[in-house]
């Protein structure tokens, strides 16, 4: 027996909660100690061929690698932000190569499929591995398996290896830009409200657009503003234009939107304060203040340990327009006048409206489309009277009259400054292509 002597209730608890603790602590060691990394082959160079794809598939065809990243904030680990199947892949691997020794380490990798998987059989997933402690690889492999020929496994570039100042206070993170979208009015408008606001980045995850749209998106990367990652997911996967699943054998939701939406964060981690969760047709509007930076500088004062800050989302109907600021040499550009667009749907009763974020990268480890699902620090959802998310796009509230909605012209605040910039767009792009 491992306890005896006192029979009272209160000692046999104490002695099984010390039972469980030892056996915790004991199962957790061994745990740890089995995804330590260990050398399997010494005196060797590093010559897999790197990986070049936004998207690699690996020999299973049930994991997708998108990209690995350093991270130290708990211990020191690759962090690999991947597609896989939550059921299939249950073991996976890191091979890593260190110069200039030639010791190839090999860690059992940590899977976690992010719970945010809406039915689909495929999701975002983190696959971590512990680094050698006296090396600091520049590349690591996956495999399914701690044994064969690392010179045949593809290599990828482990990022944030290097620790960079802020190179700007604000990235926008727009994923995925699909279906040939060509709501070219829209996005411009969108994206000089963005720099209005202070945004000196968007990066977006594109999967195809218009012949059109891909002259704007020419400008704004000759501009510096737009970074554009190529995300050929359904060259890989069957991919589902909704986010929930619909049993239709569709393999993921939304195009990959979540796993676009951590390659960001973890992309952007070192560079910007800010990371900025939207899509395309979202902008969000301060009302208290008159751009980003002062907004965020007063919430954090508010808000003191908080890196999650969520603003709610309110339609403002694309098929409802007033008929202010109808400039003609914009009627002849496909999509939306925001400017005219300025009355939003009232709240539903009983529906929670889904919240946008703006965050501090370096204290997310896992997000969603409208939440964090872990991080260090605190989330804050930002009351509506201080910043909205005007969301500019086809009803909810079909059968509404448009008596019964509420005129809300904050955008008003902005419009000089937008028709001057969105038409200096439009002559270097659309407009001088139709001269």
């Amino acid at each position: 027996m491992l306890c005896a002597g006192k029979k009272s209730y209160f000692a046999a608890a104490l002695c099984i909660i010390t039972v469980t603790s030892v056996f915790t602590v004991s199962y957790l060691s061994l745990q740890r100690l089995s995804h330590q990394p260990k050398v399997i082959q010494e005196g060797r160079r590093c010559r897999g061929e790197i990986a070049n794809s936004t998207i690699t598939s690996l020999k299973d065809n049930r994991t997708f690698i998108i990209s690995p990243y350093f991270d130290d904030r708990e211990s020191k680990v690759t962090h690999v932000i991947a597609i896989v199947h939550h059921e299939d892949v249950k073991q996976l691997y890191c091979w890593f190569c260190c110069q200039p020794n030639g010791k190839i380490y090999v860690s059992k990798a940590k899977i976690d499929v992010h719970s945010d998987r809406f039915g689909f059989p495929y999701g975002a997933a983190d696959i971590v591995c512990l680094e050698p402690e006296n090396c600091d690889p520049t590349h690591v492999s996956i495999h399914q398996s701690p044994h064969g020929n690392i010179d045949q496994l593809p290599r990828f570039e482990i990022k944030n290896r290097k620790a960079e100042t802020f190179s700007v206070d604000f990235t926008v993170c727009i994923s995925a830009m699909f279906g040939n979208y060509n709501n070219v009015l829209q996005f411009i408008q969108s994206m000089e409200m963005y720099k209005i606001l202070g945004v000196q980045k968007v990066v977006i995850y594109k999967n195809n657009c218009s012949h059109l749209m891909e002259k704007v998106l020419k400008f704004y990367i000759e501009e510096g503003t737009v970074e554009i990652i190529p995300w050929p997911i359904n060259s890989h996967l069957k991919v589902s234009s909704t986010w929930h699943f619909m049993q239709d054998g569709t393999h993921i939701g939304y195009y990959g939107q979540i796993t676009a939406l951590n390659d960001c964060i973890y992309r952007n981690m070192q560079r910007s304060k800010f990371v900025v969760l939207n899509d395309a047709d979202e902008i969000i509007l301060p009302l208290k203040h008159p751009n980003w930076k002062t907004m965020m500088n007063s919430l954090q004062e508010q808000n003191p340990g908080t890196s999650i800050f969520l603003f709610e989302n309110h339609i403002f109907p694309e098929t409802v327009s007033s008929h202010m600021f109808n400039i003609s040499s914009w009627n002849t550009v496909p999509g939306v006048n925001i400017l005219q667009r300025i009355y939003r749907e009232p709240n539903r009763k009983d529906v929670i409206n889904p919240r946008k974020m703006i965050v501090d990268p370096r204290k997310v480890v896992q997000t969603s489309v409208h939440s964090v699902l872990r991080a260090y620090g605190n989330s804050a959802n930002v009351p509506m009277d201080v910043a909205l998310i005007y969301h500019c796009r086809e009803p909810l509230q079909r059968d509404l009259p448009r008596e019964s909605l509420i005129r809300d012209t904050t955008l008003w605040r902005y419009n000089s400054s937008l028709i001057r910039n969105v038409n200096k767009v439009l002559s270097q792009t659309i407009l001088q292509a139709q001269k």
